[in-house]
């Protein structure tokens, strides 16, 4: 790996989760931290924490990604302390449950400056820096969700993964030869907040213990295919195997498989 001494890792919705999984491990790495999350307390005591363990500097931005300038603010932030950020991990995002026009258009659209528009502009923000400076990691954090077959439910969910995959694939083409890694992460069901904060965790519960990851392991995938430049990620040998049966069975028999697995989890 390069020196990184002088070099910093922005990750979005690091106070839990799998973002907080990435900043303890690129600690462990020597990575200087920008930590960037909703929740003051929170992300203070993991920054401070982080700090007495590690020999690196650990920066904190409280900051709602749900605000229109809250990618410009971010990118100022660092810019005023002069900050050299050299890998940005797009961690933040949470799911919408129930049926599209259940759902009122300010949390639909609170939703998408999260895990769409805010992403693009952090992206459009530090990717030059990094091209110039001819290096740099990107993670987008995508999901499993946005390359199988969509299902009711969480209607833009998957619809917005399945952006941030193609995005990130046609980063990684156009950045790989100017010294930028460009990775599309893809977990599955993780161990994290996601479902208590969207209220279903009582029936993701349910579903069999295997299909599992931790947010450790997700993360130590994550760093390890940026690394080596892997434009996609599937975490998990069985995420894997279900994404190459959706590309193996007709569209019509994937549709209903999903559909029917899904239904019983989904909140309307």
């Amino acid at each position: 790996m390069t020196n990184i001494n002088n070099k910093y890792a922005l990750i979005t919705g690091a106070s839990a989760g799998i973002g907080k999984s990435f900043a303890q491990q690129l600690a462990q790495q020597g990575w200087n931290l920008v930590l960037v999350a909703r929740r003051q307390e929170v992300l203070q005591n993991l920054a401070e924490e982080i700090k007495s363990q590690h020999n690196i500097d650990c920066q904190f931005i409280c900051q709602d990604m749900a605000e229109a300038k809250a990618s410009q603010n971010i990118f100022q932030q660092c810019q005023d302390q002069q900050l050299n950020v050299s890998m940005l991990i797009n961690n933040a995002g949470y799911g919408v449950p129930g049926d599209f026009e259940a759902v009122d258009w300010q949390t639909h659209n609170a939703m998408l400056q999260v895990m769409l528009n805010s992403v693009v502009e952090l992206t459009h923000l530090f990717y030059p820096l990094m091209q110039q400076a001819k290096y740099g990691r990107i993670i987008q954090v995508a999901s499993l969700a946005g390359i199988t077959p969509s299902t009711a439910g969480h209607t833009l969910y998957g619809a917005v993964k399945s952006f941030l995959v193609k995005f990130g694939h046609a980063l990684h083409l156009e950045g790989k030869d100017h010294g930028v890694h460009v990775t599309a992460l893809c977990p599955g069901f993780t161990y994290t907040e996601f479902h208590d904060v969207n209220g279903t965790r009582p029936m993701v519960s349910k579903l069999p213990k295997s299909l599992w990851m931790t947010a450790d392991k997700v993360a130590d995938q994550g760093l390890k295919a940026v690394e080596k430049n892997q434009a996609v990620k599937i975490n998990g040998w069985r995420n894997q195997m279900i994404y190459g049966l959706t590309k193996i069975l007709p569209d019509r028999i994937t549709r209903v498989l999903m559909g029917s697995s899904i239904s019983k989890f989904r909140k309307r």
